[in-house]
């Protein structure tokens, strides 16, 4: 079995947004292990520490979370981002077990070019699955390679990882393939200065014509 990172912390027993920025100003994030058989759990980790696990392992990231010589399994379930400075302000942990499955959007990557001349439009970032919670797969991959215009990949058509099975509706759109779309009041303003560019030419033309006829 792959090693778990784990991560010290120190319990938590003052609450409150003077708390919260104390903490903050200390490089420490506040945080809660929540589960459905447990109490809240409420801890500061480290900044360096929470982000540099959620940067290398994603946002559905597993580790052992160490506090007091006491050592919770748990999964990131959500973080709180500084929208200035994108350092995380707040994360919620969920108590999990070993051998449990759990309900987790997976990040949807697309690999490979549609036809040549069309174009791609992702409609989900994310497929709602289920996994063994100490094997959630990082991405989704959906090949697009090839696809003509008209094509639709829905969530039924992926291939789901490993261990891994289809939560979200079948007939979720994932991307679908069409012809870029032409501005038509440009493309009438294109030819309109074509054809200009055209007369002026040509009137060019005949008033040489008409000077060497007048020497």
């Amino acid at each position: 079995m792959a090693q778990r990172p784990v991560i010290k912390a120190e319990a938590r027993t003052e609450f409150g947004k003077g708390v919260a920025r104390r903490l903050r100003r200390e490089w420490k994030v506040p945080g809660v292990i929540y589960g459905s058989h447990q109490e809240p759990v409420h801890f500061a980790v480290p900044l360096l520490d929470i982000q540099s696990l959620v940067r290398n392992n994603g946002v559905n990231a597993v580790l052992e979370l160490e506090i007091d010589g006491e050592q919770y399994l748990t999964m990131v379930k959500h973080v709180d981002q500084n929208v200035l400075t994108f350092d995380i302000d707040h994360v919620d942990l969920l108590a999990i077990k070993r051998g449990e499955k759990v309900e987790v959007e997976v990040p949807v990557t697309l690999t490979g070019e549609p036809a040549a001349g069309t174009m791609h439009i992702q409609d989900a970032d994310v497929l709602l699955v289920e996994a063994d919670v100490l094997n959630i797969p990082e991405e989704i991959e959906v090949s697009i390679e090839g696809l003509e215009d008209g094509a639709v990949i829905t969530a039924a058509d992926v291939t789901m990882p490993e261990d891994t099975t289809l939560v979200a509706e079948e007939d979720t759109v994932i991307v679908s393939i069409s012809l870029p779309e032409v501005d038509e009041e440009l493309e009438e303003a294109a030819e309109a200065a074509e054809e200009g560019g055209a007369d002026a030419g040509a009137e060019s033309v005949d008033e040489g014509e008409e000077s060497s006829d007048s020497e």
